[in-house]
């Protein structure tokens, strides 16, 4: 078996990332449910 999760800084913010977020309706909602919970860090 292969390992298959071989992480990369940039992939990641690029698809999970404040930016990416900020950008659709649902995003801006998760990024609001996160803020209201009082995450330490809202997105990646």
């Amino acid at each position: 078996m292969s390992i298959t999760y071989q992480p990369k800084k940039r992939k990641r913010a690029k698809s999970h990332g404040f930016l990416k977020r900020s950008k659709s309706a649902g995003g801006l909602k998760v990024l609001q449910n996160r803020r209201r919970k009082g995450r330490k860090n809202i997105a990646v």
